[in-house]
C-alpha cells in the first residue's frame, strides 16, 4: 500500500477551510470504528461548516469518487468506514444551543449525547434517544442510525423528537427545514426529489398489503433499510425528506444541524432485579410488567447471570443463585418527585410480590445498590468482550421481534449458539421492546471461522424473519445486513428504497455498500483484522468510548487510535510492507507517545478497563536510554535536593526577562529534543517553599504527605500554597498530624512512572510506602495528600505493591479535598462567602471520586459555583504541558472558552479553583486567570 498519495480531490473545489489529511497515520487512525469491518480511506476531509460539505460533494463528484461520513465511530454495523473519501464530522460541528428553557435544543452532528444532556439537565430535560454509547456517540450518528436505547423505545427516538434539520443534499443544496418557505426552496432546487417522493407515497398508499406490512414492521424498533414509514406518516415533501434521512446512515444527505424536542427528566428512580426460575416465566410476566409503565425492563438470560456471578461486586440476589435455566429482568420506576415515586413503587412492588420469582423482589433507591445492579447489566459486555481470546473480534448484535415472539426467539437463539460452537455467548437487552442483543467472539483471519459465521447468519436471518421481526433494531443496517434487506422487505419495497436512493443521490456517491447492497456476500468482505500486539491493549474492542475525554483528541491521536495504529503496524510488518511500517513508526513517536498525557481518563471510560497510558508508559520505558534511566534513578536517591534546585531555578527565572529564559530553553530543546527539555514561559510561577519539618504527636489523627510540587512550584500570586493551607486548616480544626521524616525527599512516583523510568520508580515506591507505613502506625492513621494527582499516584503505587507487601493493604490514602470536606468543614466557619467561583475538576479528582468534595468546598466558600460543562483534563500532566505546550492549549480550548463566556455573563469570578498545582498552572496559562487550590481559598476565608 502506498504511504504517500497524490491529492485525490481538486483543492480549489474543496476550498481553503476544509482540511485534507493524507498521511498514512491520519488515514489509518480514522479508518477504525466499533464495527468488525475495516477499509482504509484514500483521504480524510474535515470540513468546517455546511458550505464546506456542499463543496466536498462537488469535489467528490467531479473526481468520480465516493464519500462516507464518520463522526464518533461507535457504530457497530460498518456504516462509517470507507476505502475512498472519508469525511470527519466530529472535528467541527460541535455547537449546542439550548432554547425555549430547555424544551428544544439545536445540535451539531459532532457533539456527543452526553455533552448535550449535560447542558439540558440544568433545565430538567434530556434528549429522547438514549443509546448505551452516549458517552461517545455523536448526534450525527444518532440521527443517521435512528438510535434508541433502554428507555426511549419508538416514541422518543430521533424520528419522533426531531423538530427540524439543516441538511446538505448531494447536489450541494443546503436546506433548513425550519424555514417557513422550506417546501418552496426544495421544489425550486430539487424538483425531481420533491415530486418523486410524493409519487412514491401515492404508489405505496395504493397497496394495502404493503402498507399493513410496513405498519407492522415499524410498530417495533426497526433500523433495517430506509424508513419507508415516512411515506406513510407525512404528506409534506420536506417532512418526508427529514424523516427518510433519519436512519439512512449517511447514504442520502448530510445533517449539519439537528433540532430536537427534548424530554422531561424524571429524577426520582427505584431499581430492582426480578429473578425467575426460567426464561419462560420471565417472558410470561413481561406483558403485565410492560403495562405497569416501567421505564426500563432489561433481560438477562441464564448465561448472562453466570457471567455476572464472576463480577467483583455482584449483588447478593445473583451471587446466591445456583443458575440453571434462570432469567432476570432489571426494572426501573421513574417519577417526577419522591411522592410520585412512592406511589408508583408501591404499585409495582405489589405486582412483583405476586410473580413466580426465585428471589424475593425489592426496589431500591440507594445509589450504591442501584449502581451495582446496573453494573451487572453493563458489565456483561466488559466481562465477555474483555476475556475473549487475543486476535478475535467481539460482535455485539441486535434483533427485534414482536414481544409475544421473544421467548421462542431467545430459546432458538441459544440453540444456535450451541449448534455453531459459539461458547460463552450471552443474551440481554430491552425486553419491553422485544429487542435483544447478543455477543459473539469470532476470528475473521480464519476461513473456517468465516464460514461458520456465514452459516450462523443464515440461520439467524431465517429465525428473525420467521418470527416477523427485523434483523436490525437499533444498530443500523450498515454493511452487515445490507444484503438481507431484500429478504426482509421483498422485491417491491426494496426496489422502492433504491428509487429513494437515486432520487437523493443520483450519482451514488454517498456511502456505497451501506443500507442497500446487491452483492449477497458483501457482509463477508472487508472484515477487520485484529492482530495480537500488546497485553495492555489486546482486549480493546475499538468502541471509541475513550475518545471524548482524551486531552490529545483534537491535536494528535485518541486512545483508540493509539491502539489501532499499533495493530496496523503489526499488520504492515506481517505483510512485509516496510515502507508503510516505517512511516507509521516515524509519526507515531510524536502522535502516539510524546503527546499522550497518560492521565488515565480513558481507563475510566473504557468498558473493558484499558488505560492506554499503561501502554504509552511502557513504550517510553523501552525508548529511554540507559543514561536517562541512570539520571532519573539518581534523582530518586536525592529527590529533596532535586526539587529544591528546580524551585530555585524557577525563582531565578522569574526574576529574569522571560524572553531570555525562553530562548535558552528553546535552544536546549533544539539540541536535546522537545520531549526532553521543558519550554519555559513567563506564565510559570516562581519556585515553591521548603517541605514541612517532621513531627509525630501522640494525639495525631492523620498523616500529612505534602506533595513535592509545592517545593518545585510556588503558589499563585502571593498565596501560601496548598501544603501550608492544608496544615493551617487542620490546626484550625484541632486535628494533629504526623509528618514523616524526609518528606521533602519523597514523591508519589508519577515523574518516573509517566516517563517509563522504572528503576527510579521502584526505588521511590519502596522509600515512600515504608515511610508511610511507619508514619501511619501500621495503617492506623489515614494518609492525607494535598495534590489530587499525587494522591492518585500514591494509590497507584500502593496498588502495585500490595502483592509483594500485603500488609500495606491496610494503608488508607486520601486526597485533602475529601478529608477536609468531611473532617474540617464542620469545624470551621467561613467569615464571608465569595460571590462566585469557577471550578476546574481534574482527571485525578475524577479517578479518586473526589470531584464532589472539590465542589462541596467550593460551595462552602462561594454562593455561585460554576463548573464548566466542557471541562476536561488540562494535559499539563506533570511536565507534559511544559514539554508540549501545544497539547495543553488544545486540551483546554473548549473549557477556557466556556470559562471566559461565563465570566463575561457574571461580570467576573471572585476566584478560580482546582485541586492540583500543575493543573492550576495549566488552567492559568489557558485562561489568563489565577487558578489556586480550593483549600487555599477556604483557609483564607476561615481565619479568625
Amino acid at each position: 500500500m502506498p504511504t504517500t498519495l497524490a491529492d485525490p480531490l481538486d483543492a480549489a473545489l474543496l476550498g481553503e477551510a476544509t482540511q485534507v489529511h493524507t498521511r498514512s497515520i491520519d488515514r489509518f487512525a480514522r479508518a477504525h470504528d466499533a464495527s468488525h469491518y475495516l477499509l482504509i480511506p484514500d483521504a480524510v476531509l474535515s470540513p468546517a461548516d455546511a458550505e464546506g460539505v456542499a463543496r466536498a460533494f462537488t469535489a467528490v463528484r467531479a473526481a468520480g469518487r465516493t464519500m462516507t461520513f464518520r463522526s464518533g465511530g461507535t457504530s457497530l454495523s460498518g456504516q462509517s468506514v470507507s476505502g475512498d473519501i472519508l469525511v470527519d464530522t466530529r472535528s467541527h460541528f460541535r455547537d449546542i444551543a439550548v432554547e425555549n428553557g430547555g424544551a428544544s435544543v439545536r445540535v451539531g452532528p459532532g457533539a456527543t449525547v452526553r455533552q448535550v444532556n449535560t447542558r439540558l439537565i440544568r433545565h430538567g430535560r434530556k434528549l429522547g434517544p438514549d443509546p448505551a454509547s452516549e458517552i461517545a456517540c455523536t448526534i450525527g450518528g444518532v440521527v443517521a442510525n435512528n438510535s434508541s436505547g433502554m428507555a426511549c423505545g419508538i416514541t422518543e427516538n430521533s424520528y419522533q423528537t426531531i423538530e427540524s434539520m439543516l441538511i446538505v443534499l448531494p447536489s450541494g443544496t443546503i436546506l433548513d427545514t425550519a424555514h417557513p418557505e422550506a417546501n418552496a426552496v426544495l421544489r425550486t432546487a430539487e424538483p425531481e426529489l420533491a415530486d418523486g417522493l410524493l409519487a412514491l407515497r401515492a404508489r405505496l398508499l395504493a397497496d394495502e398489503e404493503h402498507v399493513a406490512f410496513l405498519r407492522q414492521q415499524f410498530s417495533m424498533k426497526n433500523t433495517m433499510g430506509y424508513g419507508l414509514n415516512a411515506l406513510l406518516d407525512f404528506d409534506d415533501p420536506v417532512r418526508i425528506v427529514e424523516h427518510l434521512i433519519i436512519g439512512s446512515e449517511g447514504t442520502l444527505a448530510f445533517v449539519a444541524e439537528a433540532r430536537f424536542r427534548t424530554i422531561e427528566v424524571r429524577p426520582s428512580i427505584a431499581t430492582g432485579l426480578l429473578v425467575f426460575e426460567t426464561l419462560s416465566d420471565a417472558m410470561g410476566a413481561l406483558p403485565a410488567l410492560t403495562g405497569l409503565g416501567l421505564a426500563t425492563i432489561e433481560l438477562l438470560d441464564a448465561a448472562s447471570l453466570r457471567v455476572a456471578q464472576g463480577l467483583s461486586d455482584v449483588p447478593v440476589t445473583i451471587a446466591e443463585i445456583e443458575v440453571v435455566d434462570h432469567a432476570a429482568l432489571l426494572v426501573e420506576v421513574h417519577a417526577r418527585n419522591e411522592d410520585s415515586l412512592a406511589d408508583a413503587r408501591a404499585i409495582a412492588q405489589a405486582h412483583f410480590d405476586a410473580l413466580p420469582l426465585a428471589v424475593a423482589p425489592r426496589l431500591t433507591t440507594d445509589a450504591a445498590e442501584r449502581a451495582a445492579l446496573w453494573h451487572v447489566r453493563k458489565g456483561l459486555y466488559t466481562a465477555v468482550a474483555g476475556a475473549r481470546p487475543s486476535g478475535t473480534t467481539a460482535l455485539l448484535e441486535d434483533i427485534v421481534v414482536p414481544v409475544d415472539r421473544l421467548l421462542v426467539t431467545c430459546e432458538r437463539l441459544i440453540e444456535l449458539f450451541t449448534e455453531h460452537g459459539y461458547e460463552g455467548s450471552v443474551i440481554f437487552g430491552h425486553a419491553k421492546d422485544g429487542n435483544v442483543h447478543f455477543l459473539l467472539n469470532e476470528r475473521f483471519d480464519d476461513p473456517e471461522s468465516v464460514a461458520r459465521y456465514r452459516r450462523f447468519t443464515d440461520d439467524l436471518v431465517e429465525l428473525v424473519l420467521g418470527q416477523h421481526g427485523s434483523l436490525k433494531a437499533e444498530h443500523g443496517t450498515g454493511r452487515i445486513m445490507a444484503p438481507f434487506v431484500r429478504r426482509q422487505y421483498g422485491d417491491a419495497l426494496t426496489d422502492m428504497m433504491w428509487e429513494i436512493k437515486r432520487l437523493f443521490d443520483p450519482g451514488l456517491i454517498l456511502n456505497p455498500g451501506v443500507v442497500l447492497s446487491d452483492d449477497p456476500d458483501s457482509y463477508l468482505k472487508d472484515l477487520k483484522r485484529v492482530p495480537t500486539v500488546e497485553s495492555e491493549v489486546d482486549r480493546c474492542v475499538e468502541c471509541g468510548y475513550c475518545e471524548p475525554t482524551c486531552p490529545s483528541k483534537s491535536i494528535t491521536l485518541t486512545p483508540r487510535q493509539r491502539i489501532v495504529i499499533r495493530r496496523d503496524m503489526a499488520w504492515a510488518e506481517e505483510q512485509g510492507d516496510t515502507e508503510l511500517l516505517a512511516e507509521l513508526r516515524s509519526d507515531y513517536d510524536y502522535e502516539g507517545v510524546q503527546t499522550c498525557a497518560v492521565d488515565g481518563m480513558c481507563g475510566v471510560a473504557c468498558p473493558v478497563d484499558i488505560n492506554t497510558g499503561d501502554l504509552v508508559r511502557r513504550l517510553r520505558a523501552e525508548e529511554s536510554s540507559k543514561l536517562e534511566d541512570a539520571v532519573w534513578d539518581a534523582a530518586a536517591k536525592g529527590w529533596g535536593a532535586v526539587t529544591r534546585v528546580g524551585g530555585t531555578a524557577l525563582t531565578f527565572a522569574a526574576a529574569m526577562p522571560a524572553p531570555l529564559v525562553q530562548g535558552v530553553t528553546q535552544l536546549g530543546r533544539a539540541v536535546l529534543g522537545a520531549d526532553t527539555v521543558p519550554l519555559y514561559d513567563g506564565g510559570l510561577p516562581r519556585g515553591g517553599t521548603k517541605a514541612p519539618a517532621a513531627q509525630n504527636p501522640a494525639d495525631a489523627r492523620a498523616v500529612f504527605f505534602g506533595a513535592c510540587i509545592g517545593t518545585m512550584f510556588g503558589a499563585e500570586g502571593h498565596g501560601e500554597g496548598s501544603r501550608d493551607a492544608v496544615r493551617a486548616l487542620l490546626d484550625r480544626a484541632g486535628i494533629a498530624v504526623v509528618i514523616p521524616e524526609d518528606t521533602g525527599g519523597m514523591c508519589c512516583g508519577t515523574p518516573w512512572k509517566s516517563k517509563g523510568h522504572l528503576a527510579g520508580y521502584d526505588r521511590m515506591t519502596q522509600r515512600v510506602l515504608s515511610s508511610l507505613w511507619a508514619a501511619s502506625r501500621h495503617g492506623e492513621l489515614p494518609v492525607v495528600c494535598d495534590a489530587a494527582s499525587c494522591t492518585e499516584g500514591l494509590h497507584t503505587m500502593l496498588a502495585k505493591s500490595v502483592a509483594e507487601y500485603p500488609e500495606y493493604a491496610a494503608l488508607v490514602i486520601e486526597d485533602a479535598t475529601t478529608y477536609i470536606a468531611r473532617e474540617v468543614l464542620p469545624r470551621v466557619t467561613v467569615s464571608a462567602k465569595l460571590g462566585s467561583v469557577a471550578v476546574h475538576p481534574t482527571c485525578s479528582t475524577t479517578a479518586l471520586g473526589a470531584t464532589g468534595a472539590l465542589t462541596e468546598i467550593a460551595a462552602a466558600v462561594a454562593s455561585d459555583v460554576f463548573v464548566p460543562d466542557g471541562w476536561g483534563c488540562c494535559a499539563f500532566a506533570g511536565d507534559r504541558g511544559m514539554l508540549h505546550p501545544e497539547l495543553t492549549a488544545s486540551a483546554t480550548e473548549v473549557e477556557s472558552a466556556e470559562v471566559r463566556a461565563a465570566e463575561a455573563d457574571r461580570g467576573g469570578f471572585d476566584a478560580f479553583v482546582s485541586a492540583n498545582r500543575t493543573c492550576e498552572i495549566g488552567m492559568t496559562r489557558a485562561t489568563g486567570q489565577p487558578y489556586r487550590h480550593v483549600v487555599e481559598v477556604l483557609e483564607e476565608l476561615t481565619r479568625g
